[in-house]
């Protein structure tokens, strides 16, 4: 029996590990880097232990430091989560010598899969179905590229020690093939040490399905059936589910027993998955699947299977390392449909690329029957630079698929708000509602075939409307609807305001029955619910469709509005208020850019505080420029008719010195 688990990672993993061996009554022991010093993870632990500087090749990837921290606390067992160690066939051996339990499989089976060329050889004697192709030791690039010709293009080079996308590419032409072959050796031997590679054939339309597989000491590998893992962006993970869309009982089967046999062909141990090509350019067949690779560890994505079979897998795997027994195949139930969205710190609108900083404000959904949040940051931490930007997993459940999809939606449009790191949360909203997504149209090219769709440019107008919404009723100073007291919505005069989201200015018309944003008409739902101290939830319908935008108020009269995934900062405007503000002193400046209609003064007039001094049209709305003190008019800096930036000085007075004498 394990009586003390330290956890070789951090993050969502290292927190879901830890609340699982937390209800079996074991202790935990985190470990940190100096970036993770506050970290949930940490905070979670019932002991925790500093192993180096914040790059993970002076932390997390020193094992001799692991290892010491696991004698130091007393820890007779290392859970490695994924990544990191997981898949050190050496770490696995260092543990043993050193007498701690490694939960995981053994050495010599992380060895066996972990290169592609060899694991694909023994898949075959083993009766695994493999991509047809080339995984022999001749790395001759002329021979290859003969290899290559015999199985037909298009083909796929990839390297044997690769993973996660890199020293992969694919070819389509014979004469591509020799630039593609320099290209995928120069990575792999960057990103794995090890040039080698392999060539197969390229599954036209693929998908990726992947079976659960678990092994005990004892002999025994069962199988927890399949997930889909088909929706990916460069050979990444975005949506997961299982079971997988159109699997049927004989397709399931056959996928299932050569899983089975895979782990078996290395005598497997605990938690592993079987990763399978398969042929989505029709329905499902028997025959329409080949063995790509095995991952001798958790998954990231194994929430999803957790939430059809009811089993915990943490639990399981610690079982089965201090011994235990994993269950029989007959008792492992299938029940529902879950759906998995890998929240990242990452911007869409900016091909992706990973946003970090403080966590000001986190938004997430409760956990509930239906909906599960594995996450490894909290409010008020950050994202670095150092490490895999996951904010967290959100899991959704339900009797149908739809059923799983609509939860999973809900849950986006009502909780997830993040600020001021960028997510990918809007993007996941798109692919979860798109229509081919909804039909089970799923394919590892799903992501570029719909990019244009995923990644809209810019922010919906009605996002912006949304926040216009929602600023129009927060009943506060200069708000135009609070200040018309015989305002109703049926019977409402026309009045224009403006606001500030996201850095930029729009124009805002409330007309009767909703408003308008740029030309697009807004019905408003429930315009009578006010807003609370710390926000809340105001509805509106747009061309028959209802939406909702989650306000939360911040200091400084700031408000955070998140529809649909997207969250922006927003603010009221205020035009004569800024023009007030900004005609500090002895000068009155341009609130914003707009021209100027008219002017009521000219150099040498005195004027009073409060005078209008210019009347100027920006975003559709006039306003009147007023002195900003008692005095004498010096200088005009423009004329009637002239455009003007914002911040531009357009009208002096004089110094008061000058008025004084």
């Amino acid at each position: 029996m394990i009586t003390k688990l330290l956890i070789a990672n951090r993050g969502e993993i290292a927190c879901r590990v830890i609340r699982t061996a937390r209800r079996m009554g074991i202790a935990t022991v985190a470990v940190y880097s100096d970036a993770d010093a506050n970290a949930v993870h940490v905070k979670m632990a019932d002991e925790a232990v500093h192993i180096g500087a914040a790059p993970a090749r002076e932390s997390y990837l020193v094992a001799d430091r692991i290892l010491k921290a696991a004698k130091d606390t007393g820890a007779d067992a290392i859970h490695p989560g994924y990544g990191f160690l997981s898949e050190n066939a050496a770490f696995a051996r260092a543990c043993a010598k050193a007498g701690v339990i490694f939960v995981g499989p053994g050495p010599e089976a992380i060895e066996a899969m972990g290169l592609k060329d060899r694991a694909k050889a023994l898949m075959e004697k083993a009766g695994v179905p493999v991509t047809p192709g080339y995984h022999g030791d001749n790395q001759d690039p002329a021979y290859l590229k003969e290899q290559a010709d015999g199985i037909g293009y298009p083909v796929l080079i990839k390297a044997v020690a690769g993973g996660g996308g890199k020293g992969m590419r694919k070819v389509d032409r014979a004469a591509d093939f020799a630039a593609a072959l320099d290209s995928c050796k120069r990575e792999a031997a960057s990103s794995f040490g090890d040039e080698t590679v392999l060539i197969e054939k390229f599954i036209t339309n693929p998908r990726h399905i992947e079976v659960q597989v678990f092994g005990d000491s004892h002999g025994r590998v069962i199988h927890l059936y399949e997930r889909d893992c088909s929706l990916q962006r460069r050979h990444q993970k975005v949506l997961e589910e299982a079971p997988a869309p159109g699997m049927t009982a004989d397709v399931r089967e056959a996928m299932c027993s050569a899983a089975v046999r895979a782990a078996e062909a290395v005598n497997y141990v605990g938690a592993g998955t079987v990763e399978f090509i398969v042929d989505g350019s029709g329905a499902l067949r028997t025959d329409g699947f080949y063995f790509m690779e095995m991952n001798t560890r958790l998954q990231v994505e194994h929430p999803v299977t957790e939430m059809v079979t009811g089993l915990d897998l943490v639990e399981l795997q610690l079982q089965v390392a201090a011994g235990g027994h994993v269950p029989g195949q007959e008792s492992i139930p299938l029940s529902g449909h879950a759906v998995e969205a890998r929240l990242y710190a990452e911007d869409p609108n900016t091909g992706f690329l990973p946003s970090t900083g403080p966590l000001t404000q986190l938004d997430l959904p409760p956990d509930s029957w239906t909906i599960r949040v594995d996450s490894g940051v909290e409010q008020g931490g950050e994202v670095t630079m150092f490490y895999d930007p996951m904010i967290a997993k959100l899991i959704a459940r339900g009797e149908t698929r739809t059923e799983a999809i609509s939860e999973l939606v809900d849950a986006i449009d009502g909780y997830v708000g993040v600020w001021p790191v960028r997510t990918n949360a809007g993007f996941l909203r798109r692919a979860l509602a798109h229509p081919d997504f909804v039909a089970g149209d799923v394919y590892t090219g799903f992501i570029d075939a719909h990019l244009d769709a995923l990644v809209p440019p810019g922010v919906p107008v009605l996002h912006y409307a949304a926040a216009a919404l929602a600023l129009a009723r927060q009943g506060q100073g200069r708000d135009p609807w609070s200040a018309m007291s015989g305002f109703r919505l049926n019977a409402a005069p026309r009045v224009e305001f403006g606001f500030d989201a996201g850095g930029e200015r729009l124009a805002v018309r409330l007309v009767p029955g909703g408003l308008e944003v740029d030309g697009a008409r807004l019905d408003l739902q429930d315009v009578d619910a006010l807003l609370g101290p710390e926000g809340g939830l105001v509805s509106f319908r747009h061309e028959g469709e209802t939406a909702s935008a989650a306000i939360v108020r911040r200091t400084g009269g700031e408000l955070l509005v998140t529809l649909r995934g997207e969250t922006i900062p927003v603010r009221f405007h205020d035009a004569a208020a800024d023009a007030e503000a900004l005609a500090g002193g002895d000068v009155v400046k341009a609130p914003m850019p707009g021209k100027i209609l008219s002017l009521a003064v000219k150099p040498g007039d005195a004027v009073e505080k409060g005078q209008t001094l210019a009347v100027m049209e920006a975003m559709k709305m006039e306003m009147a420029l007023s002195a900003p003190r008692d005095g004498v008019i010096e200088a005009i800096n423009v004329s009637a008719g002239q455009q003007a930036n914002e911040g531009d000085v357009l009208i002096a007075l004089a110094a008061q010195e000058s008025e004084a004498a």
